[in-house]
C-alpha cells in the first residue's frame, strides 16, 4: 500500500475534479504512455496500467467514494482493510477493452474484434435478446411463481451445427485473411501512421467461407422453432420491472452465445383491492349502525377473505390495518399490509319509518359532534384538499 500513489495524483487532478476532467486527464495519460508511442519501455508501461486503475477507480461514484473515505485501505469487496482496490491487475487487453473507447482514432472495438496496441482476438457472438410480457394477478406476485412457456425463438441448426454450412463441412478458409479473422489495415492515429488489424471484410471475422449453404437454415446457422422455457418470476415483483433470464434468448448466427430472455411484467388490475408499493388498500362502505355500534365485517384480502373487527364510533375517513396481508418485498427484506380505507354509507332515500327513526335521534346529545372529534376528523382528510 504504501508504495501506491494517489490517484488523483496520477490523474494531475483535483480531488474535487468532475467527470469529465478526470476522464480528459486519463485520456492525456494514456496517450503519453501508450504502449504504440512507447514501444519496448517498460516504465512507460507500467504508468499506462497506474493510470488505468485509477481512472478505473475515480470514474466510478462508488469506488470513488469509497477511496475518498478509506484510501488505498479497501479490500475487494467495499470494506476498509484487506488489500486495497484490485484495478492494478489489469492486462493490457483488459485495458483497451474496457477504456478503447476514450482513446478513439485507431484503438477500442473494432467490428468484431476486441483491439489492443494493434493486436485483435476475435470477439464471441452473441445472439439477440427476447422480450415477452406476463400476466400476473396480486396473488401470484405475492407468492411468486414459476413459469413454463413456448416461445418462439432463434435455435441452432443442429443439421449443419449452426455453421451455416452443408452438412457442417461445406466451407473453406477464407483466402484473404487466412483464417485469422483478421486483416492489417494502415489508418491514422494520434501517433502517426498505425497498423492496426481490423475485421476481414471477406469471412466477416469468421475465417472461413461457406462453399454450400445448408438448405435447412439458408446459411444462417440458426431456425426458428418454438422452444419450451421454463422461469421462476421471485414474490413481490411490480407492474413494468423487467427480470432477464440468462441465455434463453435467440442463438448466434454461425455460432456463439445465446441472448436472454427479458420478462417484462404486467400486473392484472385486481377488482377490489389497490396496490401501493408493498401495501395493498381496500375502500370499505360501511353503514350506519355498524360505524356507529361497531360489528364484524368480512373484507377480501390477496390470498382470500378475512373477518375484520369495527370498533364502535368508527368515523368515516378511518384506516384500519391488517397487519402482513400485504405483498412481501423483492429483496426478502419485510411484507407490506391491508389497509382498511372506511367510508360510511349515507342512504339516499328513505321510507317513513326510517324518516322517523332518524327524526327521533336529532337533537340528542350524543348525535353531535364535539369540537374535538371535528379537528379529529377535519386533520384527517385535511391532505385531501391541500
Amino acid at each position: 500500500m504504501a508504495n501506491k500513489r494517489d490517484y488523483y495524483e496520477v490523474l494531475g487532478v483535483d480531488k474535487n475534479a468532475d467527470e469529465k476532467t478526470i476522464k480528459s486527464a486519463y485520456r492525456k495519460k494514456a496517450i503519453q504512455y501508450h504502449p504504440d508511442k512507447n514501444p519496448g519501455d517498460k516504465e512507460a508501461e507500467e504508468k499506462f496500467k497506474e493510470a488505468a486503475e485509477a481512472y478505473d477507480v475515480l470514474s466510478n461514484p462508488e469506488k470513488r467514494a469509497k477511496y475518498d473515505q478509506f484510501g488505498h485501505n479497501m479490500g475487494p469487496q467495499g470494506f476498509p482493510g484487506g488489500g486495497g482496490f484490485h484495478a492494478g491487475g489489469f492486462s493490457m487487453e483488459d485495458i483497451f477493452s474496457q477504456f478503447g473507447d476514450i482513446f478513439g482514432g485507431g484503438f477500442g472495438n473494432m467490428g468484431g474484434f476486441e483491439t489492443a496496441g494493434g493486436r485483435a482476438r476475435r470477439r464471441q457472438r452473441r445472439g439477440s435478446d427476447l422480450r415477452i410480457k406476463v400476466k400476473l394477478t396480486l396473488a401470484e406476485i405475492a407468492t411468486g411463481i414459476t413459469k413454463t412457456l413456448k416461445i418462439p425463438t432463434l435455435v441452432k441448426d443442429t443439421h449443419c451445427d449452426g455453421t451455416g454450412a452443408k452438412d457442417g463441412t461445406a466451407f473453406s478458409t477464407c483466402p484473404t485473411c487466412g483464417g485469422s479473422g483478421t486483416v492489417l489495415r494502415q489508418q491514422q492515429t494520434l501517433f502517426g501512421l498505425s497498423q492496426a488489424a481490423v475485421e476481414c471484410p471477406q469471412c466477416k471475422g469468421e475465417g472461413k467461407i461457406i462453399n454450400e449453404k445448408c438448405t435447412y437454415c439458408h446459411g444462417e446457422g440458426v431456425i426458428r422453432e418454438d422452444r419450451t422455457v421454463t422461469f421462476t418470476i421471485p414474490a413481490g415483483v411490480a407492474d413494468g420491472q423487467t427480470l432477464t433470464v440468462k441465455g434463453q434468448g435467440n442463438a448466434a448466427i454461425h455460432g456463439g452465445v445465446n441472448g436472454d430472455l427479458l420478462v417484462v411484467i404486467e400486473e392484472i388490475k385486481d377488482p377490489e383491492l389497490i396496490r401501493d408499493g408493498n401495501d395493498v388498500i381496500y375502500n370499505l362502505m360501511l353503514d350506519i349502525p355498524t360505524a356507529a355500534l361497531g360489528g364484524s365485517v368480512e373484507v377480501p384480502t390477496i390470498t382470500g377473505r378475512a373477518r375484520l373487527k369495527i370498533p364502535a364510533g368508527t368515523q368515516p375517513g378511518k384506516v384500519l390495518r391488517l397487519r402482513g396481508k400485504g405483498l412481501p418485498s423483492t429483496d426478502g427484506y419485510g411484507t407490506g399490509d391491508e389497509l382498511i380505507n372506511v367510508m360510511v354509507y349515507i342512504p339516499e332515500t328513505l321510507n317513513d319509518d326510517e324518516k322517523k327513526a332518524i327524526e327521533s335521534l336529532q337533537g340528542k346529545p350524543n348525535m353531535t359532534p364535539s369540537q374535538s372529534t371535528k379537528d379529529r376528523i377535519f386533520s384527517k382528510l385535511r391532505h385531501i384538499f391541500e
